[in-house]
C-alpha cells in the first residue's frame, strides 16, 4: 500500500460522503495561498471530529493548534446549540488567517481564536474558572503535548473527551530510542495517558492523504 493509494481512497471517501463546501475549501485555498503549511486534517478526519463533536453533544470545546481554522471549521460546526469553542494559536499571522476563514464560513460568533504561547493561555483559563471544556482537540506542537495534557486535565470534567493529531508519527512513536523531539513528545504523552487514572484512552493508527499517522482519544473517568 502507497500513499497515492491511500489518498485516493481519502478522495474516495470524500467524493461519496463530503459535499462539496464552499466555506471548506475556501479555508484550504487560503490557507495555501498564504503559504500556511499544509499540515491540516484531511476532509474525512475532518468530518470525524464534526461526528464526535455532535456525539459528545458538545457545548464547550478547545482546540489547541488553529492554523487556518480548517479543522476549526469543523469541530464549530459540531456544537451543539449556544455552544462556544476557544481556539489556541501562537501565530498571530496564522491566526488573522483563520479568523478570516472562519468569518466566511459565518462562525465569527461562536470561535474565539486567542494568539500566544499555548501553555499561557491554558493556565489563564485555568486562573479564571472557565467553564469545563466537553471536548479538546489537541493539534499542535508535539514537544509541547505533555505540558498541554496536564493543563488541559484542569479544564476537563467526567465525561469530556480529549482528542490528539499525530500521535503515531510513520511508527516512529514504537522506537524507544528516537531522537526526534517529535516522537518522544507524543511517547510521553501517550504514557501519561497509560499513567493517569483519571481517564481511559487507546491510540489509533491512521492512513490516508496525511501518510501515515494516529489519533489518540482519551474519555475523562474521573473529576480532576
Amino acid at each position: 500500500m502507497t500513499l497515492e493509494r491511500w489518498t485516493a481512497v481519502d478522495r474516495y471517501v470524500s467524493d461519496l460522503l463530503l459535499p462539496s463546501d464552499p466555506a471548506l475549501q475556501a479555508a484550504l485555498d487560503a490557507s495555501a495561498a498564504a503559504g500556511l503549511p499544509a499540515i491540516q486534517v484531511s476532509p474525512p478526519q475532518g468530518k470525524l471530529l464534526f461526528l464526535i463533536a455532535q456525539v459528545q453533544k458538545a457545548r464547550t470545546i478547545l482546540e489547541i493548534g488553529t492554523l487556518g481554522g480548517y479543522s476549526t471549521i469543523w469541530l464549530a460546526r459540531g456544537l451543539a446549540p449556544d455552544g462556544r469553542l476557544i481556539t489556541l494559536e501562537i501565530d498571530p499571522r496564522h491566526a488573522a488567517i483563520a479568523q478570516a476563514n472562519l468569518a466566511r464560513a459565518g462562525l465569527s460568533d461562536v470561535v474565539d481564536v486567542r494568539v500566544g504561547p499555548a501553555r499561557d493561555t491554558l493556565r489563564q483559563l485555568a486562573q479564571d474558572g472557565n467553564e469545563p471544556f466537553d471536548l479538546v482537540f489537541i493539534d499542535a506542537d508535539k514537544p509541547g503535548y505533555p505540558e498541554y495534557l496536564t493543563l488541559v486535565l484542569r479544564l476537563v470534567r467526567r465525561g469530556s473527551l480529549i482528542v490528539a493529531d499525530n500521535v503515531v508519527r510513520d511508527g516512529a512513536v514504537a522506537d524507544a530510542s528516537s531522537t526526534d523531539p517529535n516522537v518522544q513528545g507524543v511517547r510521553r504523552f501517550n504514557a501519561m495517558l497509560a499513567a493517569e487514572p483519571r481517564v481511559s484512552a487507546t491510540v489509533l493508527q491512521t492512513v490516508g492523504s496525511k501518510g501515515y499517522d494516529g489519533f489518540a482519544v482519551a474519555l475523562v473517568t474521573a473529576d480532576p
